[in-house]
């Protein structure tokens, strides 16, 4: 039986080819995946372990827990803290550690790298002691508030160089230092694309609002001295309450830990994707090794009949399977590794630099490749060759192919609309449910109703198919025929139709909750901001208070509030509150009132209504608050409002709250109005004012929707990407499915050429039967897309007051346009294989 496998694969190889070009590309999918998350894990994790060569026990601040009425507080590491480091047995040097935001400008003033990644910090040492963590390559350390050092991939990027001043901001204020050096580094932001400035220690103590403190303090163990035995000693001397304290290996340790949970996400992501490719090749496969069965049913009738059995039957054609697979999986897997190497490049290719290190191709994923091309292909056919053991030797030896029996076809029926009823009444139960709660359910009811459509696929195909019969009759004898084949044999319409069904109910479903989502909260920013500009950090920090003052002093601007948060203790439980100047509030935001008044000054606060029904409270309702200092006050309920997604919270007069901010007092937001509206001009003049800040951001609402189009765009064209692998599967399934239908009905398009239909009708009639099938499973795919975008969006409208359904029809409409494009290109091999055919030779084909 092994032998008549190897035959059987060899004897049928053409038509075997798309069946192992699915699964290479499902497999190439995966391993693809794999070889690139390890390898720039493995980068990352080397490149960042290489930073803490030079700390042995690393201190932080250590946090004082808050009460009932007492709002926690962070114990700071100050000169006496690292005096006493240094002075700890085993200990051989400390140094100070300070970090944070710093926006560097490029020579044309855009900001380097993104928000997140632009850090800040000190250089610790001198010309005779440099800092080992950042060896120079080009002049000196910087000394004093004009100068500054910057890390070497920065200074290459931005056109930097010794002597150069350079544009730069921390939380608001422009400064103009002069690089004074060039300094290489392993810092993980740099290495992914971010930039470091270097400061002297006093002046970033100053610059990041830690006068005097540190942020960490980075401890070297004397020789003999154990990085555990260093730790133990510092918590014994510093106290455990008073700072925290890990050694350079768990730092390490902790980094490694975090790289490979933020790839793991990535990971899991693109393999969804593949895992999708995967299950659309399976309908393929199948479909493959069902016909393939049906043309050989004499050959499997003689192979029953001279003694082999039902197993042996069934093994034969599994061995078929496992010798494709293990073709498709070793093929899949060396493509894989090049689109591991590929989107390597890619990323590097777009500003996001990869640490140097090997390509990863690891036993795990060799071992994955394998198994999932093997297993996978095996499980398609299996169906098909258990209906291939089945055969009766006797009945089968006349027969070309045998029908599927009415109870079959009942049975199916009645079980496809079982699971489909139960999949909608999981859906539909899902959304009456809140938050996360329906997440569940729903992805249940998606998951049965997607496969009881595909059970049904082939009772729904006649129907939804004689529907284009008005229009395939505009193309006389081909079009009736086209019609005709395709509800010739529903269940392979229904596998073919099916694969491209799945592709398409995922693009449009998610299309949906896009377009639904991006609307609400076009909506929302449009009803809930009045201010003509609201100004915030790049990277979402706290803005300077000059920032305010500035805005405040610039001509033409008419109300301006800044949004500062501070921490406080509420009936026992941590509320943030938010600092706003309650003259003009009302100017700037529209927030829905539910009850009181909207009043904020003195004692009286306005609150959401989330707050206010977790406490219990409504207008006129009095409660006391520990503020960040320890401080009580007797506060007012005035109003309460509809809370929202862009403004929510308690909100305090700003001469109330901030005297009781420890620190300076820094907005995360500032609020606007300027004479005569938005306009070109005064967003310029408010830029200027600023300074022509890089990190500072000026929006009016029009640029905050925007934003939030621009990130569901990006999603979307990624999603759309990803998703492109499943529809080259389906294009591969349809291809598949024509060519050995051809194949399959060839003695009948020799009779149709011998009785007149011309070449062109040939190629008309397999392409028109291509653009049917194809069509038929874009509608089933759009339907469903829809039904689940509507489903998805009862659950997003309970956390989202302005969602309501948008149906992207243009985009709908270019769905259905690819199906048929799909269709088309699809059936171009195929219909020209057909036309091509001897008629004579057809004729006597058996």
């Amino acid at each position: 039986m092994f032998r008549t496998a190897l035959r059987n694969v060899f004897a049928h190889k053409a038509r075997l080819l798309m069946t192992v070009l699915a699964v290479m590309l499902g497999v190439a999918f995966v391993s693809g995946t794999l070889v690139f998350t390890n390898t720039i894990s493995s980068a990352l994790e080397k490149s960042s372990s290489k930073g803490f060569d030079h700390v042995d026990v690393a201190v932080t601040p250590g946090f004082v827990k808050g009460g009932a009425d007492k709002v926690g507080k962070e114990v700071k590491l100050t000169d006496a803290t690292l005096k006493k480091a240094r002075s700890v047995p085993g200990a051989a040097s400390a140094y100070g550690v300070v970090s944070g935001y710093a926006a560097v400008a490029d020579q044309d003033g855009k900001l380097v790298g993104n928000g997140f990644s632009t850090k800040g910090g000190n250089y610790w040492g001198s010309a005779q002691d440099p800092d080992p963590r950042y060896p120079l390559k080009d002049g000196a350390a910087p000394h004093g508030q004009n100068q500054v050092a910057l890390d070497a991939e920065t200074a290459k990027r931005a056109g930097y160089k010794v002597g150069d001043q350079v544009r730069m901001s921390v939380d608001g204020p422009v400064l103009t230092p002069t690089v004074t050096g060039i300094f290489t580094t392993d810092d993980g932001n740099v290495t992914a694309g971010g930039s470091l400035a270097l400061f002297d220690t006093a002046t970033a103590q100053s610059l990041f609002h830690r006068p005097g403190a540190y942020d960490e303090i980075d401890v070297r163990a004397a020789a003999g001295t154990s990085q555990d035995q260093l730790r133990a000693a510092l918590d014994s001397s510093l106290g455990k309450d008073a700072a925290d304290t890990q050694t350079g290996q768990q730092l390490a340790d902790d980094q490694a830990e975090a790289i490979s949970q933020s790839m793991s996400s990535m990971k899991q992501l693109l393999l969804g994707f593949a895992g999708i490719s995967l299950f659309v090749g399976i309908f393929i496969i199948a479909n493959t090794f069902t016909m393939l069965v049906a043309q050989r049913t004499k050959e499997l009738a003689l192979m029953r009949a001279v003694g082999a059995s039902r197993r042996q039957v069934t093994r034969s054609v599994l061995l078929e399977a496992f010798v494709v697979g293990a073709v498709a999986a070793v093929t899949g897997l060396a493509v894989g590794i090049g689109i591991g190497a590929g989107l390597r490049a890619l990323m590097n290719g777009t500003g996001a630099i990869i640490p140097d290190g090997p390509l990863v191709v690891s036993t795990g994923t060799v071992v994955s490749a394998l198994v999932v091309g093997v297993l996978v292909t095996m499980l398609a056919a299996w169906l098909p060759g258990r209906r291939a053991a089945k055969i009766p030797p006797v009945a089968a030896m006349n027969a070309v192919h045998a029908a599927p029996t009415a109870k079959s076809l009942i049975l199916r029926n009645t079980l496809g609309s079982l699971v489909s009823a139960a999949g909608i009444a999981a859906v539909l139960a899902a959304t009456t449910m809140k938050g996360d709660a329906g997440q569940a359910p729903m992805a249940l009811g998606a998951a049965l109703l997607v496969i009881g459509v595909f059970v049904l696929t082939p009772l729904l195909s006649r129907p939804l198919i004689a529907a284009a019969a008005p229009l395939l009759r505009a193309f006389g004898i081909s079009g009736k025929l086209a019609r005709l084949n395709s509800v010739r044999n529903p269940r392979r319409t229904a596998a073919t139709a099916s694969a491209l069904m799945i592709g398409l109910t995922l693009i449009t479903g998610l299309t949906v909750i896009a377009g639904s989502v991006q609307s609400a909260i076009n909506k929302m920013a449009a009803d809930s901001i009045k201010a003509d500009y609201v100004v915030s950090m790049a990277n979402g920090n706290a803005l300077s208070p000059d920032v305010r003052a500035t805005l405040e002093k610039t001509p033409g601007t008419t109300a301006v509030s800044g949004l500062s948060t501070s921490p406080s203790r509420i009936d026992g439980s941590g509320e943030d509150l938010t600092g706003v100047n309650g003259k003009t509030l009302d100017q700037l935001a529209e927030l829905p009132l539910k009850d009181g008044a909207f009043t904020v000054g003195g004692t009286r606060v306005v609150v959401d209504d989330e707050t206010a029904r977790d406490h219990h409270w409504k207008a006129g309702s009095p409660f006391t608050v520990t503020y960040e200092d320890g401080r009580k006050q007797r506060l007012t309920v005035a109003g309460v409002y509809e809370a929202n997604e862009m403004i929510r919270g308690i909100m305090v007069d700003a001469p109330t709250l901030d005297p009781h901010v420890t620190g300076a007092v820094s907005d995360m937001q500032v609020m606007l109005k300027v004479a005569g509206g938005t306009s070109d001009g005064a967003k310029d003049k408010l830029t200027k004012a600023l300074g022509e800040n890089p990190a500072v951001k000026i929006q009016d609402r029009q640029d905050i929707s925007d934003e939030v189009a621009q990130m569901f765009t990006l999603m979307l064209n990624m999603v759309y990407g990803l998703l492109a692998m499943a529809v080259v599967v389906a294009v591969l399934g349809v291809i598949n499915t024509l060519a050995m239908s051809v194949f399959e009905r060839q003695q009948e398009i020799g009779m149709l050429r011998a009785i007149g239909i011309d070449r062109k009708g040939i190629k008309r009639m397999v392409r028109l039967e291509s653009l049917v099938i194809s069509l038929f499973g874009g509608v089933l795919g759009i339907g469903l897309g829809v039904f689940f975008g509507w489903a998805a969006g009862q659950l997003i409208g309970k956390t989202m007051a302005t969602y309501e359904l948008i149906l992207p029809w243009g985009r709908m409409g270019v769905f259905l346009a690819l199906a048929a494009v799909v269709g088309i290109l699809a059936a171009l091999w195929p219909a020209r294989r057909a036309a091509r055919l001897n008629m004579l030779s057809a004729i006597k084909a058996e």
